[in-house]
Order: structure tokens, then sequence, then C-alpha cells
């Protein structure tokens, strides 16, 4: 009896296995995207309640309330690009006559370079002499050889 007992449960369990093969699959659950998040760049940010009472408290009495002041008066002179005279009362374009305009400095080349040139031109004239001093030994060498050669 236990052959037969063993041959049905094998049977039956085969038939389980081809039941469940020829059972079509259950359709999958269709794509629900989820809810759409807003990205805050700041959502990792904070700060302890201490640390931002430690920063206020540094903050003089009235100090902010002198910032927003300011910016709220400002600009409080003329905004010209050219300054107005300050009643100075001398001739216009002389240094200390309130116009804070001075003289004109004329065109020309920047105090030094004459200097700068006066050095240059001494270099250029070590290197010349070293070429040259260069190229007669370049030659004496090979005058040499063409005379050991013969």
């Amino acid at each position: 009896m236990t052959k037969q007992t063993d041959e049905i449960a094998a049977l039956r369990k085969r038939i389980e296995e081809l039941e469940a093969k020829a059972k079509p699959p259950e359709p999958p659950k269709p794509f629900v995207p989820e809810p759409y998040q807003r990205y805050d760049p700041t959502a990792g940010m904070s700060m302890p309640p201490s640390a931002l009472a430690a920063m206020v408290n540094a903050e003089p009495r009235g100090f902010m309330q002198a910032v927003v002041r300011d910016n709220r008066g400002a600009p409080t002179g003329p905004t010209g690009a050219i300054p107005r005279s300050t009643g100075g009362g001398g001739p216009a374009n002389v240094p200390g006559s309130g116009t804070n305009w001075g003289h004109a400095t004329p065109l020309g080349p920047p105090p030094g370079v004459a200097q700068a040139d006066r050095l240059m031109d001494a270099q250029d004239a070590k290197d010349r002499a070293e070429l040259v001093e260069r190229e007669a030994k370049l030659r004496a060498m090979e005058k040499m050889a063409e005379g050991k050669a013969k």
C-alpha cells in the first residue's frame, strides 16, 4: 500500500505542476508613478534653536533697523558721473579748487621705459657677442676636422 500511496502522491504533485504551467500568469499591476514631490534644496538643512538664538543675541540692538533705514534712504547725494563743485572758489581744474578734478596727464611713454630699453640693449649686445664667438669656434672645429680628414 505504501507503494500506491507514494505513486498517488507523485501523480498529484505532477498534476499540480502541470496545472500551474497551464494557468496563465496574473496580469501585472499597471504602472502608477509616485506622486510628484517638489525638490527642496534646503530639505536637509537645519540649525539647532540654541545656535539660532546665539546668532540673534550677537546682533547689537538696532543694528539691522539702521541698515534697513540707510538702505531705504540711499542714495543721499548726487549720483552723476561728473562730480559737482563743492565751492572751493578757485580757478577750475586746479588741485584743491574743490572740483575734484586734477591737471590732465600728458600722453607719453610711462616712466622707466628708457631704462628698460637700455637694459635690453645691453643684454642684446652680450647675446650677439656670445653668438659670434660660438660661430667662430664651430667654424674652427669644422676646418680642423677637414684638415684631419685629408
